[in-house]
This record gives C-alpha cells, sequence and structure tokens, in this order.
C-alpha cells in the first residue's frame, strides 16, 4: 500500500468527512498557497486541527510568506475536503497564533506573530507547569543582567531618555500597588528592548512577568523592598548613561538578588508563582496591553 493511500484511509478512519487529496502538488502564486504533497500517515486528531497544522508548517517553512493571501474559504474547504465550518475553526486557531490576520473580512493574509503572543503563550505553559518563584529567579538572574549590558552597548539616547520618564512615573506611583507593578513590568521590558536582542526578548518577557508580579506577596513583609527598587533603577539607568557596562550589569544583577531576599523573607521560594487571573502583560497606566 503506498503512503498516499495509507494517508488516505487514516483520514477516513479518524477523521469521518476530512478526505483530502494531497497527491498533488497545488501551486497558486496568485493565491501565494502552496500546497505540498503528504509525506507523512495522518495523526488521529481533529480536521481544524490538520490543516492549521498543515498551513502553519507551510508558514514556518517559508512556503507561505508575511503578506502572503489565502484562497478564500471555498476553495481552501474544497482544496482540503471539508466543509467551511471545520476550515473556519482551523483559520481561527491560526488568527489566534498570530500567524494569519485578517485586513478586511474578506481577505486572510499570512502575518508575523507579535511578541506579546509568542510571550502571553509561553507565560501560560509556565502557568501550567506551575512553576515556581526559585525556577524563576534562577533564569531572570541570568536574563536580566545581561539585558541590561546590552541596553548600555546599544540604548540611545532618546531610548534612554523614555527609560528615565517610566522610572519617574515609577517613583510618583508609590503606595499605588497596581501601577508600581505595571510600571515594574514595563520598565524591565523597555531595557530589553533598548538591547536589540528580539531572542533574549521574548526568552525573558513571560519569565520576568510572572517573578516580578510577585512584588505584591513581597511588599508586606519587606516594607523597605520599594525604596531598594527604586535605588536598583535609578543605578541602572544611570550606567547605562555612562555606557558603563559592568556597571549597569552588576546593579541589574544585585536587584534580581534583592528580590530573591525579598522572596525568601515572604516564604516564597518554591511556591507557585502564577498571580491568578494575570497572564497578560501591562502597560504604565496600569491597564492591559491586550
Amino acid at each position: 500500500m503506498s503512503d498516499i493511500k495509507r494517508f488516505e484511509d487514516q483520514q477516513a478512519a479518524f477523521l469521518p468527512g476530512f478526505i483530502c487529496d494531497l497527491t498533488q502538488c497545488c501551486v497558486s502564486t496568485q493565491w501565494g498557497l502552496i500546497l505540498s504533497e503528504a509525506t507523512k500517515p495522518a495523526q488521529p486528531t481533529y480536521a481544524y486541527q490538520q490543516i492549521a497544522g498543515e498551513i502553519e508548517a507551510q508558514i514556518l517553512r517559508g512556503d507561505l510568506k508575511p503578506g502572503d493571501q489565502l484562497p478564500g474559504e471555498a476553495q481552501l474547504a474544497s482544496t482540503f475536503g471539508v466543509t467551511r465550518s471545520t476550515l473556519r475553526e482551523g483559520l481561527r486557531q491560526l488568527e489566534s497564533d498570530g500567524l494569519l490576520h485578517r485586513p478586511s473580512p474578506r481577505r486572510m493574509e499570512v502575518a508575523v506573530p507579535q511578541a506579546d503572543q509568542l510571550t502571553s503563550r509561553s507565560g501560560r505553559a509556565m502557568a501550567l507547569m506551575k512553576v515556581t518563584f526559585r525556577e524563576l529567579w534562577q533564569v531572570t538572574m541570568v536574563t536580566e543582567p545581561l539585558a541590561a549590558r546590552l541596553a548600555t552597548q546599544h540604548g540611545t539616547e532618546d531610548e534612554i531618555n523614555a527609560l528615565q520618564a517610566t522610572h519617574g512615573a515609577l517613583v510618583a506611583a508609590e503606595g499605588q500597588m497596581a501601577r508600581t507593578i505595571a510600571l515594574d513590568e514595563e520598565y524591565h521590558t523597555q531595557i530589553a528592548e533598548i538591547g536589540r536582542n528580539r531572542v533574549l526578548g521574548l526568552a525573558r518577557e513571560p519569565i520576568a512577568l510572572l517573578l516580578f508580579r510577585g512584588f505584591e506577596q513581597i511588599a508586606p513583609f519587606a516594607p523597605r523592598f520599594y525604596k531598594r527598587q527604586i535605588e536598583a533603577h535609578s543605578n541602572v539607568i544611570a550606567a547605562i548613561r555612562d555606557r558603563d557596562v559592568d556597571r549597569a550589569e552588576k546593579w541589574a544583577r544585585m536587584h534580581i538578588e534583592d528580590f530573591w531576599r525579598g522572596a525568601q523573607i515572604a516564604g516564597l521560594e518554591d511556591k507557585i508563582a502564577l498571580v491568578p487571573g494575570s497572564l497578560s502583560s501591562s502597560n504604565p497606566t496600569g491597564e492591559a496591553r491586550k
């Protein structure tokens, strides 16, 4: 039995009604869609997940590029051998993942996922894994000093001034817990962005969001924690302005070490780090970005 015949038989067994003949490679430059020949047997999953998986694979391979327009729903449903409602479910999944977007109701295009979509997904995964403050702190001890070093090397005057403005707003927010947390997150995110390393930005943000939101749990046990936070932030900014990478890295490390001491005082070391209902990133106003 050929691989293609086995593929079709397994589709019929697992996914009634979802029989898509992919033996012929269909290339349409007009629509920007390439349907490659299937080489692996189907897995026992829902039809819409297979559709999403096939289109996602083509995007990741580069067969479909950002800005490419997909065919209309009727043509895609016919190609995959499914109903339009099943097709829409698969497209909705890709939209949710940031791989597709609709510039207009009748047009679907390939997109590049935004950073906040990727990091929020990572944050949810870590929450489901019930990661602890200790695990987050161990990684943040590497990412935050590195972010400060890169910011010192690459930050422009305007970017440093914007960072200073965020810090000034944080100083003014004393006693406002929600706003303090939002501004603290914004401060650390700005430093990472100034460093111009997208991989670091994606890697550190969900970790930092979960970790720094422990501030609310630490503050009652460490009254001087807020003042020490302000001192550390001020010294990091000063080092960035002076282009002193070692000093910026040192103060960033001391800041995270100080946070860890607060977590220890509060007895949070091996507690689950998730703050219920608080996974989306925030802006300086305290309102959710998303």
